[in-house]
């Protein structure tokens, strides 16, 4: 048999193998795990935006203190110059009272937004238990799904290995030179072999020149002009 159809009995193996993998990522179960993975990494997600926004409230709310203390001590300090040196003209007494209201919207702006943002952090809390429960209840789906993955993939892992290990026993005949292009072909063509069917590429159903059946039976290794399989005649 010569190195051409020793190939070709090697990639029935391997595509074999191949089917079992891909049936493997395929799987059900290994599905609604990665649904499972998906949704828990979004709740991680959603949790780490919530810390973070709780954080930049924190940082507010000192802020505002800090402010109302300030506006606080402003107000006082006008009161006390009022008390201690009263105003004598009219422009005066109204640049003072000018000053009590400026300080007073001020203080009733950072009392409103304070209000807000305890609001907002409280909403945040309520969101967080929220989160914390669904994220609880996925995880033990998760866990519960792992384990019958677990198993199944250990099933299935052990047929694949039995293919991957025939499929490598029919590549031991194989050149190194020719199990190479195989593999170079199969990056961008699966299989990398495709029977030829009169003039036709069985791999991408091509017409093909009548050249290349000579070409194939006369030995020579002819890859299809269109899909780059290598060709051969069964």
């Amino acid at each position: 048999m010569d190195q051409l159809h020793l190939l070709w009995e090697y990639q029935l193996a391997d595509v074999e193998a191949d089917k079992m993998e891909a049936s493997i990522k395929r799987s059900p179960t290994r599905q609604k795990l990665v649904k499972y993975r998906d949704y828990l990494l979004e709740q991680q997600n959603v949790m780490k935006r919530i810390e973070s926004e709780v954080s930049a409230m924190a940082d507010r709310l000192e802020a505002l203190k800090d402010a109302m203390k300030m506006t606080d001590e402003q107000l006082r300090s006008l009161q006390t110059k009022l008390e201690s040196d009263p105003p004598t003209s009219s422009e005066t007494i109204q640049q003072y009272l000018s000053d009590a209201r400026r300080f007073q919207n001020n203080l009733n702006t950072y009392e409103q937004e304070i209000k807000r943002i305890r609001k907002d952090a409280t909403d945040r809390e309520r969101q967080q238990h929220d989160v914390k429960v669904r994220a609880a209840k996925a995880k033990a789906e998760f866990d519960k799904l792992k384990q019958t993955y677990d198993t199944e993939y250990k099933e299935k892992s052990k047929e694949l290995e039995a293919l991957r290990a025939a499929a490598a026993e029919k590549g031991k005949p194989v050149s190194a030179e020719m199990m190479e292009r195989y593999r170079t072909i199969k990056q961008h063509s699966v299989p990398p072999l495709a029977r030829l069917y009169g003039d036709q590429c069985g791999g991408c159903n091509m017409s093909l020149p009548s050249a290349v059946s000579r070409k194939i039976k006369a030995g020579e290794l002819v890859e299809c002009e269109t899909c780059g399989r290598l060709l051969i005649i069964i």
